[in-house]
């Protein structure tokens, strides 16, 4: 695999453009209106003409052990000895459910070894597209992947793919090879508190009541003063979503004043037990470095590079604050320094969970796919 990173920030990139005829993918995170700017655009196809470019706007750039905002983090690729292919498509006038199913469908499956998913993360509900990504693709398939973020204002996501950033898009990037050694981690780091309550009525990833109460007069309660800030303050109390002995950790979206309900990135099925979260910097920079472990455990060590793709949460980086480049660096530390590293903030995170090669939905969490090509 070879590799060139650079970043636009500022009205200018931070180094000249190494061009690689043969790269594969280019993966291009960040802003929304540079990725629409056509000088930017035409000078990366330039350099890239056999590319596929696919990206998001997100809530923070991750490139090597750093944070952005408003720039564009470019990684262009080129495999050696393995291939990709894209197929993209928008949810307008179709449901997700359709609109994964006819990717899948498109997209070859012969030798498909892992894919990609980077999906709107606004207008799309998370558990439908992992449902309909684990419905449709084949079962041996790694799935990871992340919902666009658009900061802390949650109004609009984009995705894109080539010449086209459109809202509602989901993309998936299918890897194929023999000698693709691939790797994933995903370790949240935060800590229930308070009683657990039970999910009495709610519709999809609509919150309604929690023990027959509205279920945003509760949340508030628990709150205190952080219930002036919401929706954004939610980011600093998610809640861990309980369902036989599966822990997930659901993000509050939006909410509604006049039923009482809250909006989250997934699923809340009735029924289903939920209790509030915290966290501390310790934990979740102790949890970036376990989902490393785990990520590089899978991973052959015949190889001479890789590629690091790190999601993250924006919750996670409000909680950390000036700390978050931490979770970075220690990734990084377990990783190595023969991978490159990008990625984003998120909101909503694709990965299996530890020990599972079965895609989940995750909120608050980091997650880490690692790719490499052996020499084998």
């Amino acid at each position: 695999m070879n590799f060139h990173q650079n970043i636009y920030l500022s009205g200018a990139w931070e180094k000249p453009i190494k061009g690689i005829e043969n790269a594969n993918l280019v993966l291009l995170f960040g802003n929304r209106d540079l990725v629409k700017d056509e000088a930017i655009m035409v000078d990366i196809r330039s350099h890239y003409p056999n590319a596929e470019i696919v990206g998001c706007t997100t809530a923070g750039e991750i490139q090597d052990t750093k944070i952005y905002d408003d720039s564009l983090c470019l990684t262009a690729i080129e495999f050696i000895h393995s291939c990709i292919s894209v197929q993209s498509a928008s949810i307008t006038n179709s449901s997700v459910l359709e609109v994964v199913k006819n990717l899948a469908d498109d997209i070859n499956k012969e030798g498909l070894r892992y894919v990609m998913v980077l999906s709107d993360g606004h207008q799309i509900n998370g558990t439908e597209l992992v449902n309909g990504l684990q419905a449709y693709l084949p079962e041996n398939v790694l799935i990871t992947g992340g919902l666009a973020g658009d900061g802390t204002n949650f109004n609009e996501t984009l995705v894109w793919h080539n010449g086209s950033a459109k809202l509602g898009q989901i993309v998936l990037v299918g890897f194929y090879g023999e000698q693709l050694s691939l790797g994933h981690g995903c370790i949240g780091g935060w800590e229930a508190f308070g009683p657990d309550r039970t999910i009495t009525k709610s519709e999809s990833n609509v919150l309604y009541e929690l023990d027959n109460h509205s279920a945003l007069a509760l949340y508030k309660k628990y709150l205190g003063p952080h219930a002036d800030d919401l929706p954004a303050s939610a980011l600093l109390f998610p809640l861990v979503l309980k369902i036989d002995d599966k822990r997930m950790t659901r993000t509050i979206l939006n909410i509604n004043e006049e039923d009482g309900s809250m909006v989250f990135a997934g699923d809340v099925p009735e029924g289903a037990t939920v209790q509030l979260m915290r966290a501390n910097t310790a934990n979740l920079i102790d949890g970036a470095e376990v989902a490393a472990e785990h990520a590089l455990s899978k991973v052959s060590t015949n190889y001479t590079n890789g590629l690091a793709i790190l999601i993250s949460c924006v919750g996670r980086r409000i909680v950390l604050g000036k700390h978050c480049e931490e979770e970075l660096e220690v990734a990084k530390d377990i990783i190595g320094d023969k991978w490159a590293y990008t990625g984003f903030y998120s909101y909503g995170e694709l990965s299996p969970m530890v020990n599972s090669n079965t895609c989940a939905l995750h909120n608050q969490t980091m997650t880490i796919t690692t790719i490499c090509e052996t020499d084998e």
